[in-house]
C-alpha cells in the first residue's frame, strides 16, 4: 500500500443499513419514493436506474431503505457472486427502497462512494465473501460481519477521485471493446443463420418436397439404471449435446446394464440424435450426428434417434437443416408447458423438408461446414478477447487499491 494511505475497516468508513426513520422524517407516508428490485440492480453497473415508484407507506415496512448516493450490495447467492452492485442515484425525493437482500453502505466523508463501489467490485472481495456464506442451499448469504470487517485502503480524498477518474475512463473503453466484440459475434451468427435459411428456403429446380417421416424412422431411447452385471456400453445423454454437432465419443459415460440390450437401441454411423425432452428449453431440439463408433453405444430416454438412407439423404445436410433456428422453433412450438419444451416422433414425422439431388446436398453441406467453422473461429476469438478484457479489468482494480495506478 502506498505511503500516506491507511487501511480501515468498512464499518469505520461507512454507515451500514441507515435507519428507515430518515425516510419517515423526510417525506409523508403518501409520498412516492423510488423502488429498486433485485433484477434492476446491475452487475457492477455503477449507477442503476430505478424504474418504479411506490408510496412510502407501502414499502417502509418490508423493504430495505437507502438514499441518494448510498452503495447497494446484493448479499444473497448467486447475486453476490455475480457482482450485483451499484450506487443509488436519481431517486424520487432522494429516497429509495428495494430488495431485503441488499446491504446498504453510506460512506463517511473520508471515502467517496465511487471508491467504495470499485473496492466492492473486485473479484477478491467476492471470492472471500463467497467462502464465508451461510444459510440453506440456494438461500446462502454473505454475512454482514464479513463486509463490516473487510479492510479497505483509504488514500486522501483527492487521490481517490483521481484514481476513480482513471478507472472510469479505462472501464468505459473496456465496455466498448466488449460491446464491439459481442456485436461482431452476433453478426457472424446471424450471417450463418441467414445463409442456412437461404439454402433451405430458396429452392432451385429439381428439389423434391416431402416429410421427414417419409425419409426416416425414429426410435426413443431407454432410461438406463446402473447395475453390476450384464452388458457394458456407452450412453449418449442430454448433457453430451451442448454445442456439439457430432457425438463426442471419447467423453461418453460407460454403464453396465442388467442383461443384453437389443441392437435396435444401439446407434451407428450417420444416425442423427435429437433431444426430445428435458428441463431446459435451450437443449430441446439440439441435434448431433453419429460418427464411426468403436464399441456398443446407446442413448438416453430423453433422446430420439433418427435413422435414414445415407445414400439418398446427406447426413450433414439433414443435420444442418434440423439444427437451424427455424426448424427447432417449429419442432418445439407448443412444447408442453411454460418452462419445459418437448418434441416427439409425430412432430418429427410431419416436419416438411425439401431436398435436391444427393450430390448437391453434399456440396451445400460442404459450404455450410466451412461457414460453420469460420463462425466457431470467431466465437473462439470473442471468448479469448472477453477473457483478456476481464483479466485487464481485474489487474486495473488490483493496481488501484495497491497504490500502483
Amino acid at each position: 500500500m502506498r505511503k500516506g494511505w491507511e487501511a480501515r475497516r468498512i464499518d469505520e468508513i461507512a454507515t451500514i443499513k441507515p435507519p428507515k426513520a430518515e425516510a419517515r422524517e423526510r417525506v409523508a407516508a403518501s409520498a412516492l419514493v423510488s423502488f429498486l428490485p433485485m433484477e434492476d440492480l446491475g452487475v457492477a453497473v455503477k449507477y442503476p436506474q430505478p424504474k418504479q415508484t411506490k408510496k412510502l407507506s407501502d414499502v417502509v415496512g418490508s423493504y430495505t431503505y437507502f438514499a441518494e448516493g448510498d452503495v447497494l450490495l446484493a448479499k444473497i447467492t448467486p447475486c453476490f457472486e455475480n457482482g450485483k452492485l451499484g450506487i443509488a442515484t436519481g431517486l424520487n425525493s432522494g429516497i429509495g427502497f428495494g430488495s431485503s437482500e441488499f446491504i446498504v453502505l453510506r460512506p463517511k466523508q473520508i471515502v467517496s462512494n465511487e471508491w467504495l463501489f470499485y473496492f466492492l467490485s473486485r473479484e477478491e472481495f467476492r471470492t472471500q465473501g463467497e467462502q464465508r456464506m451461510g444459510g440453506a442451499v440456494g438461500q446462502q448469504r454473505v454475512p454482514r460481519e464479513y463486509v463490516e470487517a473487510c479492510e479497505i485502503p483509504v488514500p486522501p480524498l483527492a487521490e481517490q477521485q483521481r484514481i476513480v477518474r482513471v478507472l472510469d475512463e479505462a472501464f468505459a473503453g473496456l465496455h466498448t471493446a466488449k460491446a464491439n466484440a459481442e456485436k461482431n459475434l452476433q453478426y457472424a451468427r446471424a450471417l450463418f443463420e441467414s445463409h442456412l435459411q437461404s439454402v433451405f428456403t430458396k429452392h432451385g429446380r429439381g428439389w423434391a418436397e416431402s416429410k421427414l417421416g417419409d425419409l426416416a424412422e425414429f426410435k426413443n431411447g431407454l432410461n438406463f439404471t446402473r447395475e453390476s452385471k450384464g452388458q457394458q456400453l456407452r450412453i449418449v445423454g442430454v448433457g453430451d449435446f451442448q454445442d456439439n454437432a457430432v457425438v463426442p465419443t471419447e467423453a461418453l459415460q460407460s454403464v453396465t446394464i442388467d442383461g443384453q440390450l437389443s441392437d435396435e437401441y444401439l446407434i451407428r454411423r450417420n444416425d442423427i440424435l435429437t433431444v426430445r425432452s428435458n428441463g431446459s428449453k435451450d437443449l430441446v431440439g439440439r441435434c448431433m450426428l453419429v460418427p464411426e463408433m468403436d464399441g456398443k453405444t446407446s442413448y438416453s430416454g430423453f433422446v430420439i434417434r433418427i435413422r435414414f438412407d445415407a445414400t439418398a439423404v446427406s447426413p450433414r445436410f439433414l443435420l444442418r437443416y434440423l439444427k437451424s433456428s427455424k426448424t427447432r422453433a417449429r419442432l418445439t412450438r407448443d412444447g408442453g408447458g411454460a418452462n419445459i419444451s418437448n418434441i416427439n416422433q409425430a412432430k418429427l414425422s410431419e416436419l416438411p423438408i425439401s431436398l435436391p439431388a444427393f450430390r448437391l446436398q453434399e456440396e451445400l453441406a460442404d459450404k455450410l461446414d466451412v461457414l460453420a467453422t469460420e463462425t466457431e473461429r470467431l466465437e473462439s476469438l470473442y471468448v479469448q478477447k472477453q477473457a483478456a478484457l476481464d483479466t485487464l479489468k481485474k489487474s486495473l482494480l488490483h493496481q488501484a487499491f495497491s497504490g500502483a495506478l
